[in-house]
């Protein structure tokens, strides 16, 4: 069996849940995917996803339904998803071990 892509945190797949539970009924999980961009030249997007497109990598865990752009599954090797709650702020953290540095607001990432 091959690696899994990103595992997912208790919380992270709560959060998902959540989401989903909000999410228009044909929606059938979240796609993470990375961009260029930020101040360390990549970051992760997530958005709604409709439909399985070619090529994507999915995983069922903890009760959800993650799609991984088919760009991005190099990136996300061994990446485990988390949610991070906060006093004044929520998001999503991917602890990445591709990663040689990070901005320090965590919005982006470099590999």
């Amino acid at each position: 069996m091959k690696e899994q892509i990103i595992r997912l945190s208790d919380n992270a797949a709560k959060r998902i849940k959540q989401i989903m539970s909000k999410a228009e009924s044909s929606t059938i999980g979240v796609r993470v995917g990375v961009k260029s961009g930020g101040c360390a030249g990549m970051s992760y997007i997530m958005e709604y996803a409709k439909e399985i497109k070619p090529n994507e990598e999915v995983i069922e865990e903890k009760g959800v339904k993650v799609l991984i752009e088919p760009k991005a599954i190099i990136y996300l090797l061994g990446t485990e998803m988390d949610f991070k709650q906060e006093k004044f702020s929520s998001q999503f953290i991917f602890k990445n071990p591709n990663e040689t540095e990070r901005c320090g607001c965590g919005e982006s990432f470099k590999v």
